[in-house]
């Protein structure tokens, strides 16, 4: 992969999932897979952040009375019941260690549902930029990140996800989509993995 073509897509890194107070912390049973995923994802932008390689944040903020949600289901009727990923809380705040690295991460907002695309400027982004590969990290696996790595394929971009900076609602979840949902439209790869394969 060429790294100056290359967008890491980072979906969820919000207190609300990922702050041990967070409103969703529960909806992932593994709390070491949550923390470990954490962890892997800093140190991989870490090493990004000296690359050209894009990197992008798609948060999910709802206004304080849930109006864009009309009659929701599953887990978007969770988000509403528990007041998740409210505007102006900070739950819905980007985790703190990635808004360290400041405008090195482009934040694109407007995510409202499951799919980082719907409602934002993310195809506009990845376009405008000259992307053909985008890396999908975050949470939660089988819900919003194969959301929107479907619609990334669908697209044309080639679909790249990192098994290790992703985290599904169980480790069984978490394995079963890695090894038989993902690799029918992307490449299932590891932090590691993504690293060896980028050129400058």
């Amino acid at each position: 992969m060429d790294a100056s073509t290359t967008a890491l897509v980072m979906i969820g890194y919000q207190n609300d999932y990922f702050a041990p107070d967070g409103v969703l912390r529960e909806a992932i049973e593994d709390a070491q897979q949550v923390a470990a995923i954490r962890q892997n994802t800093v140190e991989l932008v870490a090493w990004l952040s000296s690359t050209p390689t894009l990197m992008v944040t798609t948060p999910i903020v709802f206004t304080p009375d849930y109006s864009e949600l009309k009659e929701p289901v599953g887990i978007l009727k969770a988000v509403k019941e528990v007041g998740a990923f409210k505007a102006g809380t900070s739950g819905a705040e980007t985790i703190p260690e990635l808004r360290r690295f400041g405008k090195r991460i482009l934040e694109v907002p407007g995510k409202r549902g499951l799919n980082a695309f719907s409602n934002t400027e993310l195809d506009a982004v990845l376009q405008g930029r000259g992307i053909s590969d985008v890396v999908l990290a975050g949470a939660v696996t089988s819900i919003c990140v194969d959301s929107t790595g479907r619609s990334a394929h669908e697209r044309g971009f080639r679909v790249n996800i990192l098994s290790d900076c992703t985290c599904g609602r169980t480790s069984d979840e978490q394995e079963f989509y890695c090894e038989n949902i993902f690799p029918l439209y992307a490449r299932v790869l590891d932090r590691q993995e993504l690293r060896d394969s980028l050129r400058a």
